[in-house]
């Protein structure tokens, strides 16, 4: 049985987790980390430093500004992190790839498996579409969510970015009297009522536009994804920065 302490226990995703996990019989979430703790039959802690029971994986969906106190209590631990929360900085980034060099450290910016296995074919169809065809990313979220455009957005983006040769350019948004340049990459966030996060690639040629799409009917898709992961990191030991290529052998 693998023991997973889930941090953001109390919030909508935590809340997801705790209902979906039902579906691992291998998995159970031994404890919680909450800044708002509430009464869900596990004990919960305020501060990741304040943990003092045993876990295998822990399993992070709260917010970006959590990170450093939770990297610290893996450095304690020395048990493998799974970080599903969005919004970091650069320092951030920086910060969990240094880590990454002496801790098991997963990451993605988005947890379902159809966005990981959509980023996987955009690093392959890009390098052959590129030269005859602008790319423009869509991405909708619910009007509660604090950053644009999503980490999602900004993954198939980089993959995209990463896979051309030239020097390309992120353009958020459009405003002004300006045509667009061969070189860019659009990205445009959307927020609205309570969509759970939608996101459109578009490859725009002349005479016909290709489009790879993917709707987040529920937030039980990324509550697998991240449970898929917490298996998968569960057996890791070395360290290194993982991804969900790895849980899917991509």
């Amino acid at each position: 049985m693998v023991k997973i302490l889930l941090s953001g226990c109390c919030g909508k995703m935590g809340t997801v987790i705790r209902n979906v996990i039902n579906e691992f019989p291998n998995l159970k979430i031994e404890a919680g980390i909450d800044k708002f703790p509430k009464e869900i039959g596990i004990p919960v802690f305020k501060n990741p430093l304040d943990v003092d029971i045993e876990y295998d994986v822990l399993l992070d969906f709260s917010r970006s500004d959590a990170l450093y106190d939770l990297i610290e209590l893996t450095k304690l631990t020395q048990k493998p992190i799974v970080l599903c929360s969005t919004g970091y900085t650069d320092k951030d980034l920086n910060y969990i790839k240094d880590a990454s060099t002496t801790l098991p450290i997963f990451k993605s910016a988005n947890m379902s498996l159809g966005v990981n296995l959509i980023n996987s074919l955009l690093k392959k169809i890009t390098p052959l579409l590129y030269g005859n065809y602008d790319i423009e990313i869509i991405e909708k979220h619910h009007n509660q969510k604090v950053d644009a455009p999503s980490g999602t957005a900004l993954l198939l983006a980089d993959s995209i970015r990463d896979s051309i040769k030239e020097e390309t350019n992120y353009i958020n948004g459009r405003h002004g009297q300006k045509k667009r340049e061969k070189n860019e990459i659009g990205i445009h966030a959307i927020r609205g009522g309570s969509i759970v996060g939608d996101h459109d690639v578009i490859f725009a040629g002349t005479g016909e536009v290709i489009e790879l799409s993917h709707k987040a009917i529920s937030r039980d898709v990324f509550a697998i994804g991240s449970l898929k992961a917490c298996e998968y990191m569960s057996n890791i030991t070395t360290a290194g920065l993982y991804n969900m290529e790895d849980v899917l052998g991509l």
